[in-house]
């Protein structure tokens, strides 16, 4: 069994509109959720094998909170074209993991996880900031990873973990 977990990044400021997108930092709201879905995580007892992410500093932000949450003690992998990726090319990255890789963490962006997120399990709901798909494949290579052999396991996001007042 392969299994992938994609993540959105969590929420990011528009706070200094003189920044790039890809120099936009987590907010307040954005750390304190990366926070609790590394907590989430890791009361399911997960820890990848690997944690790669976009460099884009929300996305490499989340994947260090989480990683630091759940006590993942690897080197993170920065992959540039996960930055402003489609569905295809996420797959490509995907699909050529070594296959002693059983569990990977993928951080990243939309519209690109929505699409891998369909590609995969036909998943039609928005993915949110700081949001959890995992996704099972019945495979022992990831080359073979498809519709297929694609379960949707979990979906976790912040806000069904909130009371309405700490939504706002």
């Amino acid at each position: 069994m392969k299994n992938l977990y994609i993540i959105r990044h969590a929420k990011s400021s528009w706070k200094d509109m003189n920044l790039s997108d890809y120099a936009r930092p987590l907010n307040k709201r954005g750390k304190g959720n990366a926070l609790l879905m590394g907590s989430v995580l890791k009361n399911k007892g997960i820890v990848p094998d690997i944690i790669i992410t976009s460099p884009a500093l929300r996305a490499k932000t989340t994947a260090k909170i989480i990683a630091k949450e759940i006590n993942y003690s690897q080197k993170i992998i920065f992959k540039e074209e996960i930055y402003e990726a489609n569905a295809n090319t996420l797959h490509k990255i995907v699909k050529h993991l070594n296959d002693e890789i059983n569990t990977i963490f993928l951080f990243g962006h939309n519209p690109g996880l929505n699409e891998l997120s369909y590609k995969y399990v036909h998943f039609c709901k928005n993915i949110p900031t700081c949001g959890v798909l995992e996704i099972e494949f019945d495979s022992k290579s990831w080359m073979s990873i498809d519709t297929k052999n694609a379960k949707l396991i979990s979906f976790d996001y912040p806000k069904q973990y909130k009371t309405k007042s700490e939504r706002f």
